[in-house]
């Protein structure tokens, strides 16, 4: 199933997509499992209206996006950093977010800003203290992520916040794929056309359900919220009037300009 948020009509709905058509709901989408399966729960759904006539937001609005760095072998290589014995982590503010087919905004404070591709993990029930062999059972579903980073404003040691927090700094989209496994899936970006980073989560220091089970052993994870799972090699830096890409096996398409 594939989930996206969209406004229609003056209105902002969350949907399911049905073929060329969105069945669009006002409720947020939980899961629940039972007797081993996970199911996704609606509340109401309104009204089947094609797909053309909606704008896609950002799939969903985390309170909190829990992200992680160094968590490809060869970003920490290329970065010049050791690998992490326990993930690396930081936070990017709910302001950050941007829907897909939306502008990056170029901050004046900065002279470089990067592009990151991320596989993104939607969490989508209450997850606090979770065993790692459980933890997929609170997942909603997966989208693509662009950690947008201000490169020369990012210490080498030291707090990361400056650097990554910028408003829409963190697109997200263009939808939630809840059918997939994350464990072994190709992740790329693309700079204009040009194929920039190209590689697998199986190539993930820390995998998606430690990662999980990790965070919420810190912190309560809630339904909408979001984990950036880190950033193969081949970061780069964006210019203005440039078109990024964000692709990821069994997702799709999450594309950006620059402005």
């Amino acid at each position: 199933m594939r989930i996206i948020r969209c406004e229609y009509d003056g209105k902002c709905y969350y949907g399911r997509l049905d073929g060329d058509n969105v069945i669009l709901s006002c409720d947020i989408p939980t899961i629940c499992v039972s007797g081993g399966k996970k199911e996704v729960f609606w509340g109401t759904e309104e009204q089947s209206v094609p797909l053309s006539q909606v704008r896609l937001e950002a799939p969903c609005m985390p309170k909190k996006a829990v992200c992680v760095g160094l968590n490809y072998r060869d970003h920490a290589d290329e970065f010049r950093q050791t690998i992490p014995s326990s993930p690396v982590l930081f936070i990017k503010p709910s302001t950050s977010l941007l829907g897909p087919g939306k502008a990056i905004q170029y901050p004046s404070m900065s002279e470089r800003v990067d592009y990151e591709a991320e596989l993104v993990v939607v969490i989508g029930k209450l997850a606090k203290n979770i065993a790692e062999n459980e933890a997929l059972d609170y997942v909603l579903g997966y989208t693509c992520g662009n950690d947008v980073t201000a490169r020369d404003l990012q210490p080498q040691n030291g707090q990361w916040t400056v650097a990554k927090s910028f408003d829409t700094f963190m697109p997200l989209g263009p939808w939630i794929e809840t059918d997939l496994d994350p464990s072994n899936l190709h992740i790329r970006s693309l700079l204009n056309g040009e194929v920039r980073q190209s590689s697998s989560t199986a190539n993930l220091i820390f995998n998606v359900p430690s990662l999980i089970a990790y965070i919420s052993q810190i912190m309560t994870l809630e339904p909408g919220d979001v984990i950036m799972t880190g950033t193969p090699s081949g970061v780069g830096p964006m210019k203005k009037g440039d078109h990024i890409v964000v692709e990821i096996e069994g997702i799709g398409r999450l594309e950006n300009t620059i402005e």
